[in-house]
């Protein structure tokens, strides 16, 4: 089982996008996927169409009833979640009462690694008690950045704290990732440029661009590639997954990414669900 976090220490630069929408990918290749979401704001929850009030036995429990935690199907083949509340606010206060409090995630991964080839973790935008179990527990770091010159700051926080786990030995694969890149824009195109120069190895070649389908996935609680297979944003996630994956594990996954179904609905309703060429068409 490989575990890859999506973090960043700013909120609004894709990271529940980047973590729905690589598991989608991952999945439409025949992989057994887990998404775990650990940010009190539960976008990540509320994305798979589940009430972060309502659902029970979430990440939450990881730091009170471990044994509790059921992840829950998400309706389509291959995704699984395990879901949070806006209790996890709350671990931060009683944090010091917590046994191995950093590592509290990483055991209950190991306990069911194989149950799931990967592990996708959505991670609030600060560093606290549930971004240090995300790092600690991670085989690879996902930093998505925003192409805004307002969006690097948090980019350099986060690099900082990646700085310091390889000076005291924890050192972490990352690989940055531009998002909402807009191609008409000199702020864009510049911001990018800016990350080529300063990371260089460590920046994916490729961006993410600004896609409306992703907002349209998102208002249905469906995997992007399932309505909008072809569209710029897609298509992009789907080759920074073939990237980020080791060459073996690419040749020996099943299907193309680029297959329109990638993630296939198993029991949820698809009353409001449009064909990808019907939705074009509204």
């Amino acid at each position: 089982m490989k575990i890859w976090t999506v973090a960043n220490q700013k909120g609004g630069v894709g990271k529940t996008t980047t973590t729905v929408s690589v598991a989608d990918a991952l999945a439409g290749l025949g992989y057994r996927v887990l998404l775990m979401d650990l940010d009190p704001q539960a976008s990540l929850t509320c994305y798979m169409q589940l009430d972060p009030d309502q659902v029970e036995n979430t990440s939450y429990d990881l730091f009170n009833k471990p044994e509790r935690i059921r992840p829950v199907d998400t309706g389509f083949e291959g995704l699984h979640i395990v879901g949070a509340s806006m209790a996890l606010a709350n671990v931060e206060k009683r944090s010091s009462s917590i046994d191995g409090k950093g590592l509290v995630l990483k055991r209950w991964l190991q306990q069911h690694a194989q149950a799931y080839d990967y592990v996708l973790i959505d991670t609030p935008p600060a560093l606290g008690m549930m971004m240090i179990n995300a790092l600690a527990a991670c085989d690879h770091l996902l930093v998505p950045v925003q192409t805004d010159f307002l969006a690097l700051k948090g980019l350099e926080r986060m690099m900082k704290v990646l700085g310091m786990l390889a000076v005291s030995g924890a050192e972490i694969p990352h690989t940055v990732i531009a998002t909402m890149f807009d191609k008409r824009t000199n702020a864009s195109r510049r911001t990018y440029q800016f990350l080529k120069n300063q990371y260089k190895t460590r920046i994916w070649p490729g961006v993410i661009p600004v896609d409306t389908k992703f907002r349209e996935a998102s208002r249905l609680g469906v995997p992007p590639s399932f309505l909008f297979a072809q569209s710029h944003g897609i298509v992009a996630y789907q080759k920074l997954t073939r990237d980020l994956l080791p060459d073996d594990l690419l040749r020996a996954s099943e299907s193309p990414v680029a297959s329109p179904h990638l993630a296939r609905p198993v029991d949820k309703s698809s009353e409001a669900l449009e064909r990808p060429d019907q939705a074009e068409n509204a």
